[in-house]
């Protein structure tokens, strides 16, 4: 297991010089947000790619993840989304989902991380809903197979899933060894469960974990490790109990004007729990 860093916390950094800072703080890993400022697939022809790959190796740090979640380059955090009515929006998704499969392969990486789809459409039922995301992984599942590369879900507060009931029966029914789970610790805190119980129930399906606090009020703001409620040990536990061995990422956008500050800090709090717990 490799413990890594986001870079959608050093938005305010180019992408080359936010992998030298994660490296300076100790971390082995980084996750790479594929949107701009940092790898977005249209900005970065191959020569620019070869360059995220030297420097990925210079500073000695393995790809834990790309996220390709949010799409501010042409949309915001969540739009467009697998599930919009427009057809031309939600192929803006697709397109994104497979030319950030293609660098996962060219940069070695195990795994892209996608949202749920949404926020829902009052104009859709959530089985429509359900469908248009069916209908969309559908066009990306044969590329992730050749490829190799795992395409992970992440369960988001207020979207198309957020919760384990939601999540588990999608996956399931998908019956797909390159489509899993992106599991957030924090967010299903968020949506009012047990991240340690959680993890048990969906451990099969998960390829990658994000990590981060937040308050007991389990409002969505994510918060550096050790300021918030979460039962850490527990989930460490659970994951030494269970035998993760994929890796595990740091996600902090919000501190952007102290991306360094908030992930030593974070990992300080985090590093003895987890050595603590056998990982």
């Amino acid at each position: 297991m490799v413990f890594g860093y986001s870079t959608n916390a050093y938005v305010k950094f180019d992408l080359l010089d936010s992998l030298d800072k994660i490296a300076a703080l100790g971390f082995k890993g980084v996750e790479i947000m594929c949107d701009q400022p940092h790898l977005y697939p249209p900005d970065y022809p191959p020569d620019r790619l070869a360059d995220v790959k030297a420097r990925l190796a210079a500073c000695g740090l393995k790809p834990t993840n790309l996220n390709s979640f949010t799409l501010f380059a042409v949309g915001d955090t969540y739009l467009p989304s697998w599930i919009e009515p427009q057809a031309e929006r939600r192929q803006m998704r697709i397109d994104h989902t497979l030319a950030c499969l293609e660098i996962a392969a060219y940069l070695g990486c195990a795994n892209i991380s996608v949202p749920p789809g949404g926020p829902l459409e009052k104009s859709l039922t959530r089985k429509a809903s359900l469908a248009l995301f069916h209908k969309g992984m559908d066009q990306v599942i044969p590329r992730a197979e050749e490829l190799g590369v795992q395409l992970l879900i992440e369960p988001e507060p207020d979207l198309l899933m957020e919760r384990t009931s939601e999540i588990k029966p999608f996956v399931q029914a998908l019956q797909c060894a390159a489509v899993g789970i992106n599991f957030d610790i924090g967010h299903f805190f968020c949506a009012g469960e047990d991240p340690a119980a959680a993890l048990q129930e969906l451990f099969q399906w998960v390829g990658h974990m994000h990590i981060e606090d937040i308050a007991a009020n389990r409002r969505h703001n994510h918060l550096i490790a050790g300021q918030g409620a979460i039962d850490f040990p527990s989930v460490f536990r659970a994951m030494a109990a269970l035998g993760y061995r994929r890796d595990i990422s740091l996600e902090l956008y919000p501190y952007t004007d102290r991306p360094d500050a908030a992930g030593a800090e974070s990992l300080a709090h985090l590093q003895p729990l987890m050595a603590a717990a056998g990982l």
